[in-house]
């Protein structure tokens, strides 16, 4: 399989598409008192004008309620606390609802951004968040308690969280696409009917 540029056989996902995605699954219906933030990364940025130099920061922000909505958000100010206020506000703006399975993930998903890879691993209950970094932020405002997972790739934080929440997005939910295949949802998963399961223990 031919490989591109990024050392990829498929195509990550840009901005635009990502953009795209978190404005159709926006969630407009959410308890904003519930929501939590937390900083990931705060940078300085300096410009050079004609009359010096102007300095700013931006602050790369996540929101949630820990019940399966997050988002997040940048905000740039010439204060550090501005900054944050404006990331938080964009946050709440891109809120999506994601496909959960109790406090772990449905199935594994790789997630792509740019030069960054995140991988996602459903665990069972008690592993605990098995995370670093910006993808521990982003499980945490989520309420994602037991999942594994791996970062690939670049560290930069902004692509990291982008390709978590590109992963996020992927996520698929049992019962949808059993009905989109015309399964039931014992089918989908592997499970024996209940019928048969009784039968064959009562042999």
């Amino acid at each position: 399989m031919r490989r591109g540029k990024r050392g990829y056989s498929s195509k990550p996902m840009s901005k635009q598409i990502l953009r795209d995605s978190l404005a159709v699954r926006r969630i407009l219906e959410v308890n904003l008192s519930e929501l939590k933030d937390d900083v990931i990364a705060i940078n300085r940025v300096t410009k050079v004008v004609k009359g010096g130099k102007n300095l700013s920061f931006s602050a790369l922000v996540v929101v949630g309620d820990s019940r399966g909505h997050a988002g997040f958000g940048m905000g740039k100010a010439r204060e550090v606390p501005m900054a944050i206020k404006k990331g938080i506000e964009q946050a709440k703006k891109n809120l999506i609802k994601l496909n959960l399975k109790g406090t772990s993930i449905p199935h594994q998903v790789l997630g792509r951004y740019g030069s960054a890879q995140v991988l996602l691993k459903p665990a069972s209950e008690g592993t605990g968040v098995i995370a670093g970094g910006p993808v521990r932020k982003v499980m945490q405002v989520a309420g994602i308690t037991n999942v594994l997972t791996k970062s690939l790739g670049t560290s930069n934080p902004h692509n990291v969280v982008k390709a978590t929440f590109a992963a996020l997005l992927s996520l698929k939910d049992v019962g949808h696409v059993a009905e989109m295949r015309s399964k039931t949802v014992d089918e989908i998963s592997g499970r024996p009917p209940k019928e048969k399961a009784a039968a064959s223990e009562s042999n």
